[in-house]
């Protein structure tokens, strides 16, 4: 069984059939529970949940003990654990769109200071492609715990574009951070991001034109000059690494370049002599 919170809440079984869940107190059950699975989530805080914004029914008790009901009906009888004090949904963490989104932003962030940033953007377009919006549908009035998910996903977003200009595809992740930056001009790390993605895909210029942008904003905003970070990144971009001397590259005219006849993998060992003409 497998149940989707990031967008309207859904189930379904393992060969993929949906399994109908009717009514919105019944979505809203399943949504706290699921957002816990595997721990008993207590009468109170349920009735609290499924009947936030609204007057709880006199007997919210017994109303709770039928939505149960309904929805172990619609699950499998074992699906709702009755423990002491409340319910557990017997689920496992993965199971849940939620906590599988989590876990997997959480891999991406790994691969990504590991420096396997293949990997990092496999597991991270994954959870990305579990959301579905509005999160939380089911659970009206729960603005700040959206925006709490909203973040989560974000972070998501970012490790996927800093990901792809890692494998040398910046050009790709700049029109959505270009988005991005628009939409949060005071967000430092994000414009860092954008900065070196443009210096990777070989616009330094707009590169320091973003970085005067960002410094601009943040004078005329908050009367403060950019972050370290920033800072640091704006000083590489004037003093880039200067070119290799092509004299300490190929040697003088008709010596072998450093290196030259070296097989890749084996320092120093020498390569068979060429068979063909001499290039022109």
């Amino acid at each position: 069984m497998h149940i989707s919170v990031l967008g309207p809440t859904q189930v379904h079984r393992a060969d993929g059939a949906p399994v109908p869940v009717g009514g919105a107190r019944l979505r809203a059950l399943l949504t706290v529970l699921a957002l816990r699975p595997g721990r008993t989530v207590p009468v109170g805080l349920l009735v609290d949940e499924v009947w936030h914004g609204d007057e709880p029914p006199a007997d919210a008790v017994a109303a709770l003990q039928a939505l149960v009901g309904r929805l172990r009906r619609a699950l499998g009888a074992g699906a709702v654990v009755s423990a002491a004090g409340g319910y557990r949904l017997d689920a496992a963490a993965d199971d849940v769109d939620a906590h599988r989104f989590e876990r997997l932003v959480a891999d991406g962030a790994r691969f990504l200071d590991a420096g396997d940033a293949a990997k990092a953007l496999h597991v991270l377009d994954e959870a990305l492609g579990l959301w579905r919006d509005p999160v939380l549908a089911d659970l009206p009035g729960r603005a700040a715990e959206a925006e709490r998910w909203a973040a989560r996903r974000g972070t998501a977003v970012r490790g996927r574009l800093a990901a792809l200009a890692a494998l040398g595809r910046a050009e790709e992740a700049l029109p959505e951070l270009a988005a991005l930056c628009a939409a949060t001009p005071l967000d430092e790390p994000l414009h860092a991001l954008r900065i070196r993605a443009l210096r990777a895909a070989g616009r330094p210029a707009a590169a320091l034109a973003a970085y005067e942008a960002v410094r601009r904003d943040l004078a005329e905003r908050l009367g403060t000059d950019p972050g370290p970070q920033l800072r640091a990144l704006h000083a590489e971009l004037l003093s880039p690494a200067p070119a290799p001397d092509p004299a300490r590259v190929h040697g003088p005219p008709g010596a072998a370049a450093p290196g030259a006849g070296a097989v890749p993998g084996m320092p120093g060992a020498a390569a068979p002599a060429p068979t063909g003409p001499a290039p022109t």
